[in-house]
């Protein structure tokens, strides 16, 4: 049940040598400038004569021992680096579970690309690593350091601590809010309360009130709908959805950090990640469809998404700094209703960077950049829902019965 959160350190190019934080463990991140040649990085020892050189090229990855050369094959293992503009990489050393891996984009089991596991008596040799070293022309460029290694699928669905058993611990089903990072438990705590519900007893009918301004032509959802078609680029009505935001911002969060997203049936967002900030999401209404992506990937093919999860009302995922930060998220088509979500950014206490946009891949397969605005304010929206709903037209017949 580790941390999704590790101990990290942000790198620079001018890292050319890279301390673990503890011997033995952790993951390094980095990018290869340039054109995509091979390159290779050496993990030594405390005396720099034993480790182990990996070399990364586009038919695969390579390890051997130092100074024996030794293979440490992983016969599956036939890709590396990648042609697509946007890939990163990365290698995880597991001295308590004697194994190594290496991948592609977000560094998590599911972008593994090489994998190797090592005998018992391994242990020692890979406690015995302190550092990674980098030739001086390499085409390596650090991103950041992990403490921690990778060890197992981490789950996207997370319940407070108190609610699990140890069934549900055992088998992975739910990260516990304490694993978060501590801005993390902030935000989930802010939006996970049995009061934190769209249809409050001020309005019961709220979520019909949205779905009747969606559907009906003049009112300001379908309105504001409309005027979004453009607002990812080429005009595509469906590619929209309506940023609802709660409160102000506060500088500490790519725009206002707390936002109710409005998601209509068969709507959905382009391919985009969160500013390397923490975020917890939760379904107040219907269900979405949430795809993963290793990475921001610049071409117009683009690329298949690692995992596609389904969170329905009252689920609740999270974004980290490192973890779920690329995604796409979709009201399917064969969803019966719309889809309304509260999303809440902040990001981490040691990011001095606070870039202020989502990143996102047009339908051109460039890069775009996208500031999170604001369609309006809650309360506003709320009254302005109430006042539509309480003035739609009615039966006959409903004339008649109100009036008797």
């Amino acid at each position: 049940m580790g941390s999704r959160n590790p101990k990290s350190v942000l790198l620079t190019k001018q890292h050319s040598v890279v301390p673990f934080i503890v011997n033995g463990q952790g993951v390094f991140l980095f990018e290869v400038s340039g054109s995509k040649k091979p390159c290779s990085l050496r993990l030594h020892d405390a005396t720099k004569e034993n480790g182990l050189a990996i070399v990364f090229n586009e038919n695969g990855i390579l390890v051997n021992y130092i100074p024996s050369n030794e293979p440490l094959i992983d016969t599956k293992n036939t890709k590396g680096l990648s042609k697509q503009a946007g890939a990163y990489y990365w290698v995880s050393v597991d001295a308590q579970n004697q194994r190594l891996l290496a991948g592609i984009g977000e560094a998590r089991m599911e972008t593994v690309l090489y994998q190797h596991a090592l005998s018992k008596e391994s242990k020692k040799f890979l406690d015995s690593l302190v550092s990674i070293h980098l030739a001086n022309d390499s085409p390596i460029v650090p991103l950041k350091f992990l403490r921690d290694p990778i060890t197992g699928p981490v789950s996207l669905f997370v319940k407070n601590t108190e609610d699990l058993t140890m069934d549900t611990v055992s088998k992975g089903t739910y990260l516990p809010k304490a694993n978060l990072s501590l801005v993390a438990q902030k935000l989930y705590d802010c939006i996970s309360g049995k009061n934190f519900v769209l249809n409050g007893a001020d309005f019961p009918d709220f979520s019909k009130a949205i779905e009747y301004s969606i559907a009906t032509p003049g009112c300001w959802c379908n309105k504001r709908l409309i005027e979004k078609a453009n607002e990812f680029g080429k005009s595509n009505p469906d590619e929209t959805y309506l940023r609802i935001t709660l409160g102000q911002n506060n500088g500490e969060s790519p725009g206002i950090p707390y936002v109710m997203e409005i998601w209509p049936v068969g709507h959905y967002s382009p391919v985009h990640n969160h500013s390397s900030a923490n975020a917890i999401i939760r379904v107040l209404n219907g269900t979405i469809s949430v795809a993963l992506f290793p990475f921001l990937c610049c071409d117009k093919e683009g690329i298949e998404p690692f995992g596609v999860t389904n969170f329905a009302k009252d689920d609740i995922t999270w974004i980290s700094p490192t973890l779920n930060q690329t995604h796409q998220l979709t009201n399917l088509k064969t969803s019966k209703e719309t889809c309304i979500t509260i999303q809440c950014y902040m990001y981490s206490g040691d990011d001095t960077a606070h870039y202020e946009y989502f990143d996102y891949i047009d339908a051109d397969g460039k890069k775009q950049q996208y500031e999170p605005d604001s369609d309006m304010d809650f309360i506003a929206f709320k009254e302005l829902m109430k006042e539509e709903w309480k003035s739609r037209p009615r039966p006959s017949w409903f004339s008649r019965l109100c009036c008797n």
